[in-house]
Formats: C-alpha cells, structure tokens, sequence
C-alpha cells in the first residue's frame, strides 16, 4: 500500500521558518502500531494521520504522533492539516471560506479555511477553555537561578509570574524584552532545588511584550526539564493557557482582542500566530488562533499490504 504525505511549515508563509508538520490526508487503513512507528521515522515534531468519515463531507478525524506517542491536542497541526487538504484538493475550497471540523482525541475542533483562487490563504480555529490560575510561584531569585536571567530582567509592573493550567499545567514567567526571551538558558539543577516542581508544571511559558519584529505583539518561548537547551519548540499548545493568563490581570480589559505572538527569530524558523480572545470574565474563555502555513515538501511511503 502506498501513502503519499506532505510537509507543511506551519505559522509562517515562508519556506524554512514555522514548525514543520507531516501530514498524511489518506490515512485510512494504518494501524495505530505503524502511526507510531511512521512518527517515529519522520522525526519531525508532529506527524498527522486523517482519516474520512462516510458521509461527512467537511468531517475529518485527524490522530497526532510525536516520535514518542500520541498527542491528544495540539494546534499547529490544524493549521497544516487545513492547508494540506485543500492544496492536495481533498477537500474542495469553491467559496471564500471553508468550514472544517477536526476531530481530535480530546474532541471536534471547530476550523475555517480562507481561501483565494480555490487555494488555503489563512486557517483560524476556535476552543473554549477554562482555566486554573494559581498566583504562586517561586521566588525571583529561583526564576533568575534556573533561568539564567537577572532579576533586573523581570518584569513585576504590568505582569508577574502565575501558574495557569488548561489541562496542562505551564509556568508562565514575563520579562521586559525580547533579548531576556532568546538569551535565557534552563538549569535542570537550580530548578529542581527549587519550589518550581511543586507547582506541578514541567514547562515554562517565558514572554516580552516586546519584539524588534513590527508584526509581533508578544515574542514567546518554551523552556523546561523536558525540552533540550538548543530546542525553542512550538507554543500553539500553551496558548489557551496564555491567553488565560493576560485575562487574569485587571488592567486587561473586557471585549474581544486581537494579538500576534511570535516563536523564535528569523534564523531559527520564526513563527507568526495571530490570535483572538473574548475577554468576558466568566469560567470559560473562547479564543481563535490563526495563521499561515506552506507545503515544503511531498512524498509517498510503501507499506506491505
């Protein structure tokens, strides 16, 4: 059996920057077993299976491997599965905009494919979440320790460290600048002497409302006991517990609003994701994260049937 798959650089509209994402729009027929094992050989950071449902024209089910297992939920994904089908013309795009419904592990996604020519020109998709916000969080000494940032580069005036969970729990720590977010180092030693554990998260949110990139509200990154020094992963995942975040703050004010957040510079394969919060002050926050992806690469793999 043959399968043919595609490579999409997700958040960007350029080659060579965003999160690569392999998708495979025909996946019908792959046990669980070769999912994993295809993963696993891609080596790339997430590889998606779609799978056709009779009867549900714009209806996808879509699984998700890292190369070390199945992903319940993830965000860059979306985007690349959106633009794969309607470039590969598995899904026809005759309008101005496309409805998609994702179907992923941890439920239906619900998407929207804009669309110029017949081709993908932007995907934006929409959750609701609610979050748990917990003010604790270890001293600036302990950020500074196993961050390897000055005090000085904490920013206490218009945000502060928080815990913010959505399913998945992210220490989210702010600085004044981009420079603090791209010079920071994660030290496994400091942070495992310190109070950080305790608060259950295994990743941390770092952030400056700042960016020499005039298109970019927030420049952010991932750093943690799980992530390699040399790694700035995708943020797609913890932006439902970001926005959750700017929400807890007073000075944050109530309506919709619309932001970009930016993931690495433009020598290590920047991201771009657009971003919408309906800031209601109630338990549940909707927000919608859009963005740009183009197809890097196509192939096929040949499996024993």
């Amino acid at each position: 059996m043959t399968y043919n798959y595609y490579i999409a650089d997700v958040f960007t509209n350029q080659l060579f920057n965003g999160a690569q994402i392999a998708v495979f729009p025909a996946a019908d027929g792959l046990s669980t077993e070769t999912m994993a094992k295809i993963a696993k050989e891609l080596n790339l950071t997430e590889t998606v299976f779609v799978f056709h449902e009779d009867g549900a024209e714009n209806h996808r089910r879509m699984r998700i491997f890292s190369p070390l297992r199945e992903i319940d939920f993830a965000g860059h994904p979306i985007i690349a599965t959106a633009y794969v089908l309607g470039e590969c013309g598995d899904l026809s795009l005759s309008d101005t905009s496309t409805p998609l419904v994702l179907q992923q592990n941890s439920g239906p996604v619900d998407v929207n494919i804009s669309c110029q020519e017949g081709k993908p020109s932007f995907v934006q998709f929409s959750r609701s979440d609610s979050a748990i916000i917990d003010r604790f969080a270890p001293t600036d000494e302990e950020l500074c320790q196993f961050l390897g940032l000055q005090i000085a580069d904490l920013d206490h005036k218009k945000y502060s460290p928080r815990l913010v969970s959505c399913g998945f729990p992210y220490l989210i720590v702010p600085v004044w600048n981009y420079e603090s977010v791209r010079k920071a180092r994660f030290n496994y030693p400091a942070w495992s002497q310190s109070a950080a554990p305790q608060t259950a998260a295994q990743e941390i949110l770092l952030f400056a409302p700042k960016s020499p990139n005039p298109d970019a509200d927030f420049n952010a990154r991932l750093l943690g006991p799980n992530i390699s020094l040399q790694d700035d992963p995708p943020v797609g995942s913890a932006m439902p517990a970001f926005c959750s975040y700017l929400c807890s703050f007073e000075h944050t004010q109530k309506g919709t609003h619309s932001f970009s957040v930016e993931r690495g510079e433009i020598s290590t394969r920047r991201s771009l994701l657009q971003l919408e919060m309906d800031n209601k002050q109630q338990e549940k926050l909707t927000i919608r994260i859009g963005g740009q992806a183009v197809i890097f690469a196509q192939g096929s793999i040949n499996l024993p049937a």
